[in-house]
């Protein structure tokens, strides 16, 4: 219609332009807000992580980098000292060392985190339920077909944002990453809504919808690519071309914004940018295989733990305090995490530090090595060297931090917060990684006769990269726990650029996924998103029995027959009887009840709808009124009341299957096409219905499980 009109006027030419960009202007809105709220999140954490630590005089808004970027006081050595950035205990009682300022810093870090916590968890409370947690499983679940109304609303947008800076400032064990995948959802859920050709056509919202699941994961990493794949790999159910490049374009857009905002100050979108110069070697890949087995087995492990503590918060009094909850995880976090200077910083600068190389101007204990007083080499190229007393406690403290890390996520992700889960799984992972690293460094420097090291391993020669390792062991950590593959690899190597050690992580990923998968099929979203019962059909499982749709259809042997509706001769109150008694979302429409010849699908809403104005507007509409769902109603007496023609609400085309159809074939059409319902005929008649509730029920009972146990939500 638009394109006839449009060779009328100017103006309907203009309008069908219009139409045609709305979807690119759509994107375009969506990556500059995405890419804006990362921008601002990300300032506003690196403020207020500091905030607990100790102030700067000369503007209290700055951060303790920013604050000493500006003062001519800085040395070399001690480059993260000035006089205008001064800790709690020297502002208040003028003592920077010993231990009465130790113990009134430890004390002000544990109150301003368990303020953050606390404020974070009251907003969720108060104003929007919707925005705790990581928000990918229901992202996944509403890119399936169902609807969770208010999910993705202007509340749940506002709060996350907040929220989120709060939760990740509070130094619990938790990443933002998965959340602004959900904050860049309520985005295109918010701009699609003021384009009618999006608010009235679920199918084109839910393509705008995986495509600002990409713009959030570019934000999120830096990594336009890596989201795109993302969003195809993990998030969404259907991916047509078309949305994989307006998601290409969303992504970029939200890049570009976030790169202009520039939060880290060093012109790179991501925290942890890395440069290393040093090949890799054959040899090492069995060292990244056993870190994609040890990726692997934590996967499985958190998983089945995690899901065991949100089972019992769910079954037990636990989930009626969740203000409680936070509270006490936050304490415990905050008392354990002070004394450990891994574990007191920001997990994302935890990250940068692990993947770093050590080069000559690195000031951190990990690259206290003991040097050689006659070395003349660049400043870049320095050789393996033995480690000093400094790498030695690292290394303890790095230990002490992996196993804290590893308990204390398990407790954290699922409470009543923003809480993503990408961060905590690098950081164990890099943990791991990097302790690995340094020990295959110096066993090559202090064995490098041996076999291994011979052929590549020279004396004096810089060999191992012990931050390689640390990302690789990130890599296999996070995808042992959410299955990527594909896209993890890539996000990985955009966010550290490390473009020559693909097959390092792609080596890692593969492994980490073999090892889960072998426990487990499930990842941590699909595992959460049965939890919560939402009704998800996961695309990933294959259906290999051999049942028929008339196994599954009801109503069953000795069930109350189907609620229907028949073509002309109910009256409007016998509809109105039926609506009220049952809970259905539509009702099939046959000739009679004698016949069964089915006609189409009426949808509950658009019935009562239909009804009310029928009500309100025309004359002569009352109970005892015929509905008529035929294109002519027959003549009727002169003094019967009015008919209600109900015609243009009737769906003449639903979704049917014979009763002999395979199941196979029945999974496959609800997965590929996002139905929530299919009619069951045998030569025309209305033999049954079959529902996406019915069809999991189902493939419980084939995997022997409980049908009744599937809790919907």
């Amino acid at each position: 219609q638009i394109t006839s009109k449009s060779k009328e006027s100017i103006w309907e030419f203009i309008k069908s332009l219009l139409d045609a960009w709305s979807g690119w202007v759509v994107m375009l809105l969506i990556g500059l807000l995405a890419g804006t709220l990362a921008g601002v999140i990300d300032l506003a954490v690196d403020w207020m992580t500091d905030l607990k630590e100790g102030v700067c005089l000369s503007a209290f808004w700055y951060s303790h980098e920013q604050c000493c970027w500006t003062s001519n006081e800085t040395t070399f050595d001690d480059r993260d000292k000035c006089p205008q950035w001064q800790k709690w205990s020297e502002l208040l009682v003028s003592q920077s060392e010993g231990a009465s300022a130790y113990i009134l810093n430890y004390f002000l870090y544990i109150m301003w985190a368990l303020c953050f916590a606390f404020l974070a968890v009251s907003l969720v409370r108060v104003f929007a339920p919707y925005a705790c947690g990581s928000g990918i499983p229901e992202i996944k679940t509403i890119l399936s077909g169902f609807i969770i109304r208010g999910y993705l609303g202007k509340w749940t947008l506002l709060i996350k944002t907040v929220t989120l800076v709060l939760v990740v400032s509070s130094g619990l064990s938790l990443g933002k990453e998965g959340p602004l995948v959900h904050v860049a959802c309520c985005c295109g859920n918010f701009f699609s809504s003021l384009f009618s050709k999006y608010s009235k056509n679920e199918g084109k919202r839910r393509e705008v919808l995986s495509a600002a699941a990409a713009a959030g994961v570019s934000v999120a990493f830096g990594a336009p690519i890596g989201g795109v794949l993302f969003s195809l790999e993990e998030v969404s159910y259907y991916f047509p071309l078309k949305t994989l490049w307006r998601s290409f374009f969303a992504a970029l857009v939200a890049a570009f914004t976030l790169r202009s905002i520039n939060p880290f100050g060093n012109s790179r979108l991501v925290l942890f940018y890395v440069e290393y110069h040093t090949p890799w070697y054959m040899a090492e890949l069995f060292p990244f295989i056993l870190l994609g087995v040890f990726g692997g087995l934590w996967g499985t492990l958190f998983i089945r733990c995690n899901i065991a503590w949100c089972r019992r918060r769910k079954t037990t009094r636990l989930g009626k305090y969740p203000v409680l909850e936070v509270i006490v995880i936050t304490a415990i976090t905050a008392i354990v995490a002070y004394p450990n200077p891994y574990t007191r910083r920001s997990t994302s600068e935890l990250i940068s530090e692990l993947f770093n190389d050590c080069g000559a101007l690195e000031s951190s204990q990990l690259c206290d090595y003991i040097n050689d007083p006659n070395m003349t080499r660049p400043v870049d190229d320095i050789p393996d060297r033995p480690a000093g007393p400094g790498v030695y406690t690292a290394m303890w403290q790095l230990a002490l931090a992996l196993v804290f890390k590893i308990v204390i996520t398990i407790f954290t992700f699922g409470m009543k917060i923003p809480s993503g889960l990408f961060i905590p799984s690098m950081a164990v992972g890099a943990m791991a990684g990097r302790m690995v690293g340094i020990g295959v460094e110096q066993l090559a420097y202090h064995h490098h006769d041996w076999i291994i090291f011979r052929n590549w391993c020279r004396p004096g020669a810089d060999c191992v990269t012990p931050g390689l390792y640390a990302m690789v062991g990130a890599a296999a950590c996070l995808g042992g726990v959410t299955r990527m593959t594909v896209s993890l690899v890539v996000i990985m190597f955009e966010l550290t650029g490390g473009l020559e050690y693909i097959v390092p992580l792609m080596a890692a990923a593969v492994t980490s996924k073999w090892v889960a998968d072998a426990f487990g099929k499930e990842g941590i979203y699909e595992a959460h998103i049965h939890l919560n019962g939402y009704p998800f059909l996961d695309v990933k499982d294959e259906f290999t029995h051999r049942t028929l749709a008339t196994d599954v259809m009801r109503p069953r042997r000795g069930e109350a027959p189907l609620s229907v509706l028949t073509q002309d001769s109910m009256t409007v109150e016998d509809v109105e009887t039926l609506i009220k008694e049952t809970d259905y979302n539509g009702f099939p429409v046959v000739v009679s009840k004698d016949s069964e010849r089915l006609i189409g699908f009426a949808q509950r809403r658009e019935l009562i709808l239909a009804i009310k104005n029928a009500r309100q507007r025309q004359d002569g509409v009352v109970s005892n009124s015929i509905v008529y769902f035929t294109e002519d109603p027959p003549e009727l007496p002169p003094n019967s009341p009015h008919p209600l023609k109900l015609r243009r609400i009737l769906n003449l085309s639903p979704f049917t299957v014979t009763d002999h159809t395979p199941m196979e074939t029945v999974v496959d059409i609800f997965r590929k096409l996002g139905l929530r319902q299919c009619l069951v005929t045998r030569s025309g008649r209305l033999l049954g219905i079959i529902t996406k509730k019915d069809v999991l029920r189902h493939m419980a009972q084939m995997a022997n499980q409980d049908p009744e146990s599937i809790m919907f939500n």
